[in-house]
């Protein structure tokens, strides 16, 4: 089987929108590195069928192609290989999205304890499984322990030259813990440098860089510099419109900019915002 023509079609599935065709080819891939016996081959699409079926929601298939590749690779004698750890985050990141933290947990620690054995400290997978360790705890109310692992993970995103996007995401990741437990100076710190590296970018605004003026105006309200969040929200809303139009945070940030409004006593502009999160709704 020819895994880069593979790939290549997939990617072209996915560039073109075309996702009622990803299914059929995936399963079409795994047959034919079946018949043909290429276990490469059949892991490889077997991974990229974890994911899809994660990204669509439908984790009881995710969950079952899982549990045969993992069989395969411990036929393989795969299981204390960085391959075999890094199915075990594909797997346990499955868990995790289908609201089982119990079982990612457990998947999770299994990956970390072979990437130790198996790879530098400084390998950029492991900056991909603190991450996702991170987003977990965050979920399951461990917000203490979410920070460390994702400043774990920034301490090493931070050595790449070309993740200064991923860097400044994380960044404001890790700012939006720190407002969680009311650490706002930290998290205010942490977002302004966040902007700082998004607007580096010369093509253009990343599409995360409305969450990080989101969240620097929340730092603002909370300190009471109310026309500093005021001015913060107003730039996130024009970012979010630009990448994502008029949807859910859209709204939510029109009813900021008209909160603050009404605070600072303009109510003529706070009505106008509160009339464009109504058309946002429609």
């Amino acid at each position: 089987m020819n895994v880069e023509a593979f790939y290549t079609e997939l990617d072209k599935l996915f560039a073109e929108n075309r996702l009622s065709e990803v299914e059929p080819f995936l399963q079409a891939g795994l047959e034919q590195a079946k018949e043909e016996k290429d276990y490469g081959a059949y892991l490889s699409v077997g991974n990229e069928m974890i994911g899809f079926y994660r990204s669509v929601s439908q984790y009881e298939k995710a969950f079952a192609i899982s549990e045969d590749v993992l069989l395969l690779m411990e036929e393989l004698q795969m299981e204390e290989t960085e391959h075999f750890a890094t199915t075990l985050l594909n797997v346990a990141t499955a868990y995790r999205a289908a609201g089982k933290p119990k079982e990612a947990l457990a998947d999770y620690a299994r990956a970390l304890k072979i990437y130790e054995a198996t790879i530098p400290a400084e390998d950029y997978r492991f900056a991909g499984l603190y991450n996702n360790v991170s987003i977990l705890l965050e979920q399951m109310g461990e917000n203490e322990k979410a920070a460390a692992f994702l400043e774990r993970a920034i301490s090493i995103v931070e050595r790449q030259p070309d993740a200064r996007m991923e860097l400044a995401t994380s960044k404001t990741n890790l700012a939006l813990i720190w407002f969680k437990l009311n650490e706002n100076e930290k998290a205010k710190a942490l977002l302004e440098e966040a902007i700082s590296i998004f607007e580096e970018n010369e093509e253009g605004t990343d599409a995360h860089y409305g969450a990080a003026l989101a969240g620097l105006g929340e730092a603002y309200f909370r300190m009471g510099r109310l026309e500093r969040a005021l001015d913060c929200y107003q730039k996130s809303l024009a970012e979010v419109e630009a990448h994502f139009g008029r949807n859910d945070s859209y709204r939510l940030l029109c009813g900021n900019c008209a909160a603050i409004l009404r605070r600072l006593g303009d109510t003529a502009e706070a009505e106008r915002y509160e009339q464009l999160g109504q058309e946002g709704a429609e």
